[in-house]
This record gives structure tokens, C-alpha cells and sequence, in this order.
């Protein structure tokens, strides 16, 4: 009943649809034993987002032309603490996508036992192919609107696809010049410089490698002499190649939005990050 109603209220929004099908079946046996669940109707309370804001991001390209993306936060749910998700810059984001990684960002957060709730943010925005000013000003459009919903205490966003630590940067030197407020804690993701945290750039990449080695040693077995293949080559996939390499496993291929390359002699890192982030 819950799955039919959130398709009903949301309507072609599939991945937020299966989403809520995937986290409804694993949580059969939770509702089992505790009905209190149920007959509170907890479940139906967790998948209505609690406020959803879409807003329109004027901004101006290099020739001097107005451009106009649209922009989302999804604040799904602050029971345990502030909000507390990433921003995605993305052609693909739409509402769907937000919902759908905010409602699973609810459960992950849960997970690590801090008091934090769960939620989502984006644009259709594309940073690929535009220059430092034009990420910049959209950035600064972006943040001229988002500020009123968001602090330290309210809603915590952070990066993601499509924005890493230079978006954030101007995000947060943008929120400080509105608000005329240094708060560090509004914003994760920032560089060592403005109050970012050590470690958080390789953070992902390298907790994806360590949570595959324990399944591993689960089974008596180690990342040592394994072949392996990691989806991706942004930021996450390169520490996770590095972590591999380190604990004796070979990555014969990694990808992109482009297509992938394989090298059974192992893909050389050097030249990876090279290719990726200065070529």
C-alpha cells in the first residue's frame, strides 16, 4: 500500500519508485517483529519527504548571454539531526534523482550513529566544458537562492558528482558574503584552507576499498593478487585504485561517462590522474 501510493504521489519517477520498492522489502522483517512500525505508520511518514524546494538559477556564460538551469533541495527527513546530503551538477538531475538519493541518503547516514538526517540537492547545471568564471557565477546564483534553507543546525549540504572542492568553495565564499556569517560547519567538502577536514578528498575512494577487503577477510581472503575493475575514474575511483594497489590487488580497467580502457598489466595511476584531472 505504502509502494502504490508513493508511485500514485509522484508520478514517472522511477528511481525514486524503486528506491522505495528495494528499502520497503528489506525492512519486511524489521515490521514483523516490531507491527508498533506499521500500526504508527512510520514507514508512510518516512517516504514523504518532509520539504522539497525547486528554484529557477540565472547566470551569466562568457559571451554575456543569460543561461537558466533549474535547482533542487530535497529535505527528506530530520529525525535524527540537520539534513545532510550532497549536491549533484548533472544534465541527468531532476526531481526523481534528488528524491531518490535523499531517501537512501536517510539510511546511510543512520547507519554511522551521528545525529544526522538525510537529504539531497542539485541542478541541471553541466560544469563540463565551462570555464572557472562560469562555474563560478552559476555557483554564486545557485547559493543566492539555496542560503535561505540551509546552516549549520538546519541542513548540511556537501559535493558530488559534478561538484567537488573548487564548486563548494565558491558556494561557501558565497554564502558567507550573503549571510555575512562564517559558519564552516554549513558547508563539508571545503579545502583544508576554509575549514575543511584532512583526508576528506581521498575519504570515499579509500572506504569503498577498506568495506571490500573486510567482506574479504569475512570469506578468508584479501585484495592481494586480485584482479580488479573499478567503475569510474573521478575522484572516488582514483583513491580507490590507489588503495587497491596498496593492499596488492591490480586494476585492469576503469571508466567514464565515455567509455572505459582496460590494461592487464595493471592501469598506471600517474597517468590516469594526469589524463583526468589536467589533460
Amino acid at each position: 500500500d505504502v509502494y502504490d501510493e508513493v508511485v500514485r504521489r509522484n508520478p514517472g519517477e522511477t528511481e525514486f519508485h524503486q528506491a522505495v520498492q528495494e528499502v520497503l522489502a528489506s525492512l519486511g522483517p524489521v515490521v514483523s517483529k516490531h507491527p508498533q512500525y506499521a500500526n504508527a505508520n512510520v514507514i508512510r511518514t518516512l517516504c514523504e519527504p518532509e520539504r522539497q524546494i525547486i528554484f529557477r538559477v540565472p547566470w551569466v556564460n562568457d559571451q554575456g548571454g543569460v543561461e537558466v538551469n533549474r535547482g533542487f533541495r530535497v529535505e527528506f527527513n530530520s529525525a535524527l539531526g540537520p539534513f545532510k546530503g550532497g549536491l549533484r551538477f548533472h544534465p541527468s538531475v531532476y526531481l526523481g534523482i534528488v528524491k531518490f538519493l535523499g531517501f537512501e541518503q536517510i539510511f546511510k547516514n543512520a547507519l554511522t550513529g551521528m545525529p544526522i538526517g538525510g537529504g539531497k540537492g542539485g541542478s541541471d547545471f553541466d560544469p563540463k566544458g565551462k570555464s572557472d568564471g562560469e562555474v563560478m557565477r552559476f555557483c554564486q546564483s545557485f547559493m543566492t537562492e539555496l542560503y535561505r534553507h540551509i546552516g549549520e543546525y538546519t541542513d548540511v549540504p556537501a559535493g558530488d558528482i559534478g561538484v567537488g572542492g573548487r564548486e563548494i568553495g565558491y558556494l561557501f565564499g558565497q554564502y558567507k558574503r550573503i549571510t555575512n556569517r562564517y559558519e564552516s560547519g554549513v558547508l563539508t567538502g571545503k579545502a583544508i584552507a576554509w575549514g575543511g577536514s584532512q583526508v576528506r578528498t581521498e575519504a570515499t575512494g579509500y572506504g569503498t576499498v577498506f568495506f571490500v577487503d573486510e567482506m574479504l577477510k569475512a570469506k578468508s581472503q584479501s585484495l592481494d593478487g586480485k584482479r580488479v575493475v573499478v567503475s569510474g575514474s573521478g575522484n572516488v575511483a582514483t583513491y580507490a585504485i590507489e588503495k587497491v594497489h596498496q593492499l596488492g590487488g591490480t586494476v585492469v580497467a576503469c571508466s567514464d561517462s565515455t567509455g572505459y580502457v582496460v590494461d592487464e598489466g595493471g592501469i598506471d595511476l600517474e597517468t590516469l590522474v594526469d589524463l583526468k584531472q589536467v589533460q
